[in-house]
């Protein structure tokens, strides 16, 4: 356990109440486990590659995203609490883009689901702003030194997303084959869209 987690209140309030549902049997760990890895790594990421399948698929709907990304969101179902005054950030050939909170941990929940644990931690939150590519390179992610790798400092005005560039081995797939492809550290810009 992280010395920020135990001195946070919100941390120490939820364990807390984990700790008194659990106690009464009214839930389980494992239960409570189950349902942040469905929104960690289903729900919200799901929405973000349903987003980015649309945007690679439609060309108008992808000028949109990337002008008023909430709008955009908004057009596929997606919306609310963390989810205002989206902007959508793409990758090129020549800029890769990637995301970080350097103050806590801002994220947009409606498309991406729950901020992963590396992306709340103090070392990424201050090492991506300085060192993005070395930071990059741990994540496996390998950039061409010609690529101008660009950092988005996300808060509770702004909130970024990640457009991935879409590798040439997807071309000519439908949306629901295209968003099976999509992760959420691809829409972070940790990583890249695999085959």
């Amino acid at each position: 356990m992280s010395h920020e987690h135990e001195t946070d209140p919100r941390a120490i309030r939820a364990e807390a109440l984990e700790t008194l549902l659990t106690e009464q049997g009214l839930v389980t760990p494992e239960a409570i486990d189950g349902i942040l890895r469905h929104y960690e790594q289903d729900v919200g990421p799901m929405n973000g590659a349903r987003v980015v399948a649309r945007a690679w698929t439609d060309p108008a709907y992808r000028e949109r995203l990337l002008a008023d990304g909430y709008s955009a969101i908004a057009e596929l179902g997606f919306g609310g609490p963390q989810g205002e005054h989206l902007v959508v950030v793409e990758n090129t050939p020549q800029v890769h883009n990637v995301v970080v909170c350097t103050l806590c941990s801002c994220y947009p929940w409606p498309v991406l689901g729950l901020p992963p644990a590396w992306y709340k931690d103090p070392s990424y939150r201050s090492r991506i702003v300085r060192e993005p590519r070395k930071v990059l390179s741990e994540f496996g992610l390998e950039l061409p030194e010609e690529v101008e790798v660009r950092v988005w400092d996300s808060s509770a005005e702004i909130r970024y997303m990640v457009l991935p560039e879409q590798p040439a081995s997807l071309a000519g797939l439908g949306e629901e084959e295209l968003a099976a492809h999509i992760d959420r550290d691809a829409m972070i810009g940790v990583a890249k869209v695999g085959p």
